[in-house]
């Protein structure tokens, strides 16, 4: 990783802090099961006291990746940084034309948050770290996994549900 911040929108923040609440939530109800189970005496035969301790193990292990998420964020404010005009950034949509014509677009997000079938991309992959902090009409070049250079053009950058959005 480039540097020790993962950089989320506001939105993506919230949504971490939201899960993270909802998982300690869960984690209290699964010790509770797992004290009733231990009741049972014989734990070595007991299939619901098993399934709570995988369980826990499952919550907790999330738990500890999101403190990490929620320690080094780094929270992207949209609107101060486009005080100087919109550019390619975690939390804006970027619509690109390939070198062969084909039109994608890209939704820029921190390295939490990609899901690469529904165009969310990290700003840490090849081509994320490319758009980073280039304009509309701007051409970037990216190293594919292959190590071929591949040119994409910048067409147009838009914030979801800002006031900030550019029009055709």
């Amino acid at each position: 990783m480039a540097s020790d911040k993962l950089q989320l929108t506001q939105e993506n923040y919230n949504a971490q802090e939201r899960e993270m609440r909802e998982l300690k939530e869960q984690l209290e109800e699964v010790n509770k099961q797992l004290r009733e189970a231990r009741a049972f005496g014989d734990l070595s035969e007991n299939a619901e006291y098993d399934a709570a301790r995988e369980e826990r193990r499952r919550i907790e292990d999330r738990i500890s990746e999101l403190s990490v998420v929620l320690r080094s964020a780094e929270i992207v404010d949209l609107e101060e940084l486009m005080k100087n005009g919109i550019v390619a950034m975690v939390g804006t949509i970027v619509e690109v034309e390939d070198d062969r014509g084909k039109v994608m677009r890209l939704n820029l997000v921190g390295t939490t948050n990609t899901d690469s079938l529904a165009g969310s991309i990290s700003n840490e992959s090849p081509v994320g770290a490319a758009l980073m902090g280039h304009g509309e009409g701007e051409q970037v070049t990216y190293a594919t996994p292959s190590g071929k250079l591949r040119t994409l053009t910048i067409r147009k950058i838009t914030v979801p549900d800002s006031k900030a959005d550019k029009q055709d």
